[in-house]
């Protein structure tokens, strides 16, 4: 997928409501993860992502800073975000646990 004419999301935008369910694409442009919750708001929130499983039974949730992700919306309005981290260093991360 060509992200190139993807709208960037503002800072406003970094919120629970915007970013639940998005999809996390890699650096190969492959599914990693999607977005479970946000913590707080703007670039210091921690985006929390469900890394592997199969629809969603078995993933494992890590928190990441929602800086770390390009954020954006696609053509067609879905909201998106791209990392640099792969499935596998992601599943390396500590597991997130609600406090």
């Amino acid at each position: 997928m060509d992200h190139s004419e993807h709208i960037r999301l503002n800072e406003d935008e970094l919120t629970d409501a915007v970013l639940t369910g998005a999809t996390v694409y890699g650096p190969g442009d492959e599914t990693i993860g999607t977005v479970s919750h946000v913590h707080g708001q703007g670039a210091g929130a921690q985006v929390i992502i469900d890394v592997g499983g199969f629809l969603g039974i078995g993933a494992k949730p890590v928190a990441v800073p929602a800086a770390n992700l390009d954020l954006m919306r696609d053509v067609d309005g879905s909201v998106h975000g791209v990392t640099n981290w792969t499935k596998d260093q992601l599943k390396d991360m500590p597991e997130h646990h609600e406090s």
